[in-house]
């Protein structure tokens, strides 16, 4: 049988297929079946972009080899940029002719760009890095990189090699920092030599390759002015949340991630008077007080046999040592929220802190379990007391569906009748409607009600007109 099998096939290969063996072909069939398929123009044009892209990689990782073979690495700390420049394109001159490729000035150059960025800098993170008007960059494996730019996420052309070659870049970041990542850590939080802030996961955890997350740093620090500018709150808004900073009221800005809790609190720092000490205390340094007497500090993890680590509750502590006038926690996220309400009711007036939360009720329940989570043992509405006594406002900010943060609700904690937590709002964001272009249109408002703090103000020397809580802001 298996002989009969060979026979037929040698037959059909060889053209000789008998008719009982073999069915007639279909007409035209075998005709068309002779003739190769022509390559439309796009298909050409598509095959040599690619090939061109394949010998431009090449190139990249030839000169790139070459460079690390070359170059004497303790020398370049010492050369200008022009100067390393000038070499990679020497190098990159050479070997063009090995790659067959023609390249224009402008693509040579844009080339020792990104050889010089991966030798003394982060690689394809460097020209996002420099791009004033992307604020996060998130990175999901090598091949694809997406950015935040005017609050909107676009995906860009930038890629890395490899996925070692991003691990090598991220390994460079953590070099300064000293942090770890590897299969015994496999994530990490760590800041860049610019300040901003990076996150990111590798396998087993991240499936799909390295996850990285950057917030990137400000370098101008926005006011509650430009807030007003920007349409983040009225400047009805912006007069009490001055007083409110200035007369030393215990804050908490509250919110989602990346709704702009951190920008908020910088900004409201910039009211607090030249004289006071502060201390802020932050699991990876972001915020960007406006003083000069600021001293921050930072926690840390533990080291490779575990220990060695210092919390935020750890540095918080410490902090109530050092004779603060204010205490500004970056983020409470966990049981250092027992720490920061004490701090906030044993005379560091004028504290503040960041929670994730959606609504102002919301962020007085997760502080109570936050407080819970130390293990503490005290009923809750005992707890909800000492909530009430330590806060006096919340702050809560929102990223909206066109990408822009926004002030929605101003809310003061008045006190505790029972074992409920008194509030008032004294102005809101009503949404009105979505235009075509998909913006986000509404209206800043004040709720007509009195700032229950006002015989405080008073006090402080400020005064803030009665019209300031009713009407549009």
């Amino acid at each position: 049988m298996f002989d009969k099998f060979r026979q037929e096939q040698n037959e059909q290969n060889s053209g000789v297929a008998s008719s009982a063996t073999s069915p007639p072909p279909l007409p035209g069939l075998a005709q068309a079946a002779s003739q190769p398929a022509v390559p439309t123009p796009e298909t050409v044009r598509d095959d040599a972009a690619r090939e061109r892209r394949h010998k431009l990689g090449e190139l990249r990782q030839a000169a790139h080899a070459r460079l690390l073979e070359t170059f004497n690495l303790p020398a370049l700390l010492q050369a200008s940029e022009a100067e390393i420049k000038i070499e990679i394109g020497n190098i990159v001159r050479e070997l063009i002719p090995n790659t067959a490729v023609a390249m224009s000035r402008s693509e040579r150059e844009q080339l020792v760009d990104e050889l010089y960025y991966e030798v003394m800098g982060l690689g394809p993170l460097e020209v996002l890095l420099k791009d004033e008007n992307i604020a996060d960059i998130l990175i999901n494996g090598p091949n694809m990189v997406i950015v935040e730019r005017n609050g909107m996420l676009e995906e860009t052309d930038v890629q890395f090699q490899s996925e070692a070659h991003l691990r090598r870049i991220l390994q460079k970041i953590l070099a300064s920092s000293g942090r770890r990542l590897d299969e015994s850590t496999p994530y990490v939080d760590a800041r860049l030599p610019d300040g901003s802030r990076l996150n990111a996961v590798i396998s087993p955890i991240a499936i799909d390759g390295t996850m990285v997350s950057i917030r990137k740093f400000r370098k101008d620090k926005l006011t509650l002015e430009q807030m007003v500018l920007f349409g983040s709150l009225s400047e009805a808004m912006a007069s009490y949340l001055r007083a409110a900073v200035q007369a030393r009221l215990n804050i908490i800005v509250s919110g989602g991630t990346g709704s702009g809790k951190s920008t908020l609190l910088n900004a409201l720092s910039a009211y607090i008077g030249k004289r006071e000490r502060i201390l802020t205390i932050e699991d990876t340094a972001e915020l960007q007080l406006q003083q000069r007497h600021v001293g921050r500090m930072e926690s840390r993890p533990a080291n490779v046999e575990g220990k060695g680590a210092v919390t935020q509750r750890d540095c918080l502590r410490n902090a109530l040592r050092m004779r603060p006038d204010r205490i500004i926690v970056g983020e409470t996220r966990g049981e250092e929220a027992i720490d920061v309400m004490q701090a906030m009711n044993t005379g560091h007036d004028g504290s503040m802190t960041t929670i994730h939360a959606n609504t102002a009720r919301d962020a007085t329940s997760r502080l109570e379990s936050m407080v819970l989570m130390a293990g503490l043992e005290i009923p809750l509405a005992a707890l909800r007391r000492q909530v009430a006594s330590a806060v006096n406002l919340i702050v809560q900010v929102e990223r909206m569906q066109d990408g822009s943060r926004k002030v929605v609700s101003i809310t003061e904690i008045v006190g505790c009748e029972g074992d409920v937590i008194s509030m008032q709002e004294l102005f809101y964001f009503r949404h009105d409607s979505i235009t075509p272009e998909g913006r986000v249109e509404g209206r800043f408002l004040g709720s007509g009600v009195r700032s229950y703090y006002t015989e405080r103000f008073r006090r402080w020397g400020i005064r803030l007109p009665d019209s300031l809580y009713s009407g549009e802001g």
